[in-house]
């Protein structure tokens, strides 16, 4: 005896599919299946004030609120590809190594995916890493990730930009 269908074949195994997809679409997080979005205006000055904070931090040499903003787990890569953990980079400004003298940012960009903050912006620099001037534009990345209600600096990579007529000497 055959089983009664209430649909042909095709139709059960669209029916089945289906069910299948909205079962599998609760069952991953919101964040893992969003697209980025803008985030609320709000979210964006945070992140913007942390910039300035961090600005400030660097001009001053203030290790005290560096530490505060870097993660414990935090990573850079400089423009000459030195890698750097949050101790170290704590070590280098506490011994005066790197020292920034100016930093004036412009064209900063904002994108929020929800616990995690990408800032892309253009720096000019006046400073010097020990002996060697590191002075001049830069474009970089900082990324930030929000833990336990705090916005923290999780990584940093930054590009040195070079001059159109130096790029056709």
């Amino acid at each position: 005896m055959r089983p009664f269908r209430h649909f042909p074949a095709s139709s059960s195994r669209i029916a089945v599919a289906l069910l299948l997809f909205g079962v599998l679409s609760f069952a991953v997080p919101r964040e893992a299946r969003a697209l980025p979005h803008h985030e609320t205006h709000a979210v964006h000055k945070e992140i913007e004030a942390l910039e300035e904070q961090w600005r400030q931090a660097i001009i001053a040499n203030n290790v005290g609120q560096m530490d505060h903003l870097l993660a414990d787990d935090y990573i850079g890569i400089s423009a000459n590809g030195t890698v750097e953990t949050k101790t170290e980079a704590l070590a280098q400004r506490r011994a005066g190594t790197a020292r920034v003298t100016q930093l004036d940012i412009r064209d900063m960009k904002v994108r929020v995916y929800g616990d995690t903050a990408v800032v892309t912006s253009q720096a000019h620099v006046e400073g010097t890493n020990g002996q060697s001037s590191i002075s001049g534009n830069y474009r970089y990345t900082r990324v930030y990730n929000r833990r336990l209600g705090q916005w923290k600096i999780i990584s940093f990579e930054a590009s040195r930009m070079h001059d159109a007529d130096a790029r056709h000497n």
